[in-house]
């Protein structure tokens, strides 16, 4: 059975609602192994357990102990407080709860004491591992060994509510658990309540029956009695202990950041104790598994992060040089892909589709986008989240969707079926219940497929909307700079244009060690080129000129287009006689004989030349070399001057 399917049963559904009516914080009654004695304001013994009737009306100081007499008085007692009772050697546990001090009275178990440094030496080690794996099952180890209970289990719950027995270190001739899973209501929601503030559980014994408490005045099935030790325990987990072959346990709650997201339980075929104080320091032990697991978990999480945003700058550095986003997305060293894994992916910008890997049709695509609407879309089951969708994409059973915006763009991603076995910790279904409410009778593994369902996408929903968001203003971004770059190019030759020049000239300082040059080039007569062939030749010479001037220029130079039939070359790391024959070499490419559909035109160039000595202020080289380029007029056009 799917989890995710056992989830929505209408059974498991009315289990956890049966369930959740079960008064277990007020159960009116005490484990058979202590007693419990609860003191209004004033002293008063008001509230007993049945197998210590004879003290209600009495007063705590009759004990006889004044450690216990003080610990009342405060209302606390850090470690338990060693008395006499009824004989015997005991543990006496006090608490506030309801109004009422309460005393929980534990006969010391067999073999009494206990070393301390048994469970240090358990944190010190389990504190040496590296991973969850490991550290589970040093702890499960550990504990085994110092409590020597049959069986010590480690439980990892899922999002859904379900769990998994994620370590089991046992007797040899326990039948294994481990990996197997185990439906919500084996402990339901109420009871993982209960699990956050009272961290440790004991039920000493599965076949005992509860002692009642006896009251002088209140109903004492209204008690609270979440953080007494002796609370009783429900008669459907009595039951579900015993058919699991337990005759006793005890619990410990992982909680990590206020959430329980695990259990520690150990299990005996026999009844089994622990004393208090191994129970508070296995406790300690409980916390410091979980803070690890926070932090291991949190270190991951970490890494992961600094990955994925390493690999995003990767993917979407290349979008603001390139003419082709689809390309740069799905073609380069790093793709889409890459970020997000998945069997096939469709990449949707500017009401075009690109796709790559395993992907349906387009038109079915686009179909599924209308549908899906404006927000992010993710399923790992589309059969069961959304069978109108997966009419549309046989084969798909995995399906991300997140919207670019509100352009109507997306990136969607497919994954297909991952057919995969889960083990049940005994059938989880009615067949093996007496009746839908009750426990389940085996708890022998039970396999099953599970089918129709992708690999979960987990953090990759979030990581996809973070891509989504940072690809928005990558595109942004590379508009605003092709906007800006529109601005500084002439929009017939797409050369620079004058403005470019200027603020080059304005925000540069002065000329580098390597020297600058300019060279300022005018078409002679082109007014007569218009005048005579019409205005469309004159833009065709121009073109081609700009063309040639491109073609002669070297590559690290900056061709400008000033206006009308004025240019300027702008020349890095260049001497004089460089200078020239760059010069001379534009000059004669122009003059060259210039194909349009009047015909075959030609034009000559005058090109004024400076040379920018290194340290030399930017400011006035313009000038200078349209001075020079007019000297070239008058001596007699189709020349260079310097």
């Amino acid at each position: 059975m799917d989890p995710a399917e056992l989830a929505l049963d209408p059974d498991e559904l009315r289990r956890l609602a049966e369930c959740a009516k079960e008064p277990i914080r007020t159960p009116g009654s005490i484990q058979a192994h202590g007693t419990l004695l609860g003191l209004d304001l004033s002293g008063v013994i008001s509230v007993v357990s049945e197998n210590a009737s004879d003290w209600l009306g009495q007063r705590v100081g009759d004990i006889g102990n004044e450690e216990l007499e003080f610990a009342v008085r405060t209302g606390r007692a850090v470690d338990p407080v060693r008395i006499v009772w009824q004989g015997v050697e005991s543990d006496a546990i006090v608490h506030r709860a309801d109004g009422l001090t309460i005393v929980e009275i534990e006969p010391l178990p067999e073999g009494g004491e206990y070393a301390r440094t048994a469970v240090v030496g358990a944190i010190i080690r389990a504190s040496r591992t590296t991973s969850e794996a490991e550290l589970r099952e040093t702890v499960a180890a550990e504990i085994r060994e110092i409590t020597g209970f049959d069986r010590v289990m480690i439980y990892r719950f899922h999002d859904d509510g379900h769990g998994e027995v994620v370590a089991d270190d046992r007797a040899a001739d326990l039948e294994p658990y481990l990996g197997l899973h185990f439906p919500a209501s084996d402990i339901p929601v109420q009871a993982r309540a209960l699990y956050l503030s009272k961290i440790g559980r004991t039920i000493a014994s599965t076949e005992a029956p509860g002692i009642p408490l006896l009251s002088l005045a209140d109903d004492p099935r209204k008690i609270d009695l979440s953080d007494a030790e002796l609370r009783s325990v429900s008669p459907y987990h009595l039951q579900y202990m015993r058919s699991m072959g337990q005759a006793s346990t005890f619990s410990l709650s992982l909680v990590e950041d206020g959430r329980l997201t695990g259990m520690i339980t150990c299990a005996d075929r026999r009844e089994r104790r622990l004393p208090v104080l191994l129970r508070r320091a296995l406790e300690v032990l409980a916390g410091q598994v979980a803070l690890q697991l926070t932090s291991m978990r949190e270190i991951a999480r970490l890494q992961h992060l600094v990955d994925v945003r390493a690999r995003r700058a990767e993917l979407l550095a290349p979008l603001y040089a390139s003419d082709d986003i689809h390309s740069a997305l799905l073609g380069g060293a790093a793709t889409v892909l890459d970020l997000v894994p998945a069997d096939g992916v469709l990449v949707r910008i500017g009401g075009t589709s690109r796709m790559q890997g395993e992907v349906p049709p387009l038109t079915a695509v686009v179909r599924v986008l209308d549908r899906v609407g404006g927000a992010p879309f993710a399923s790992e089951c589309l059969r069961a989240d959304r069978p109108d969708l997966a009419d549309l994409l046989p084969g798909v059973a995995g399906l991300l969707v997140v919207p670019l915006a509100d352009t109507g763009d997306a990136l969607v991603f497919f994954r297909g079926e991952v057919e995969h076995e889960i083990a049940w910790l005994g059938d989880p279904g009615g067949g093996n219940r007496p009746d839908g409410l009750s426990p389940r009778t085996s708890f022998a593994a039970w396999k099953r497929t599970v089918r129709d369902r992708s690999a979960a996408w987990g953090t990759v929903i979030d990581e996809t909307v973070e891509l989504a968001h940072e690809l928005e203003i990558a595109l942004q971004r590379r508009a605003e700079a092709r906007l800006a770059e529109l601005a500084m190019r002439d929009a017939l030759t797409g050369l620079y244009n004058r403005r470019y020049l200027v603020e080059r000239l304005a925000t540069r300082g002065p000329v580098g060690e390597s020297g600058k040059a300019m060279l300022f080039v005018d078409l002679d007569d082109f007014k007569q080129v218009n005048d005579t062939h019409g205005h469309d030749a004159g833009d065709a010479v121009i073109l081609e000129v700009a063309r040639r001037l491109g073609e002669s220029s070297r590559e690290q130079d900056d061709v400008v287009r000033l206006g009308g039939d004025e240019f300027v070359v702008l020349l890095d790391g260049v001497v004089g006689e460089d200078v020239e024959a760059i010069a001379e070499r534009l000059v004669h490419s122009i003059a060259l004989p210039i194909s349009t559909k009047r015909g075959w035109i030609s034009v000559t160039a005058s090109c004024g030349v400076v040379i920018a000595d290194p340290g030399s202020p930017r400011g006035g080289l313009l000038e200078a070399a349209d001075a020079a380029m007019y000297r070239a007029k008058h001596a007699g056009r189709n020349r260079i001057s310097l």
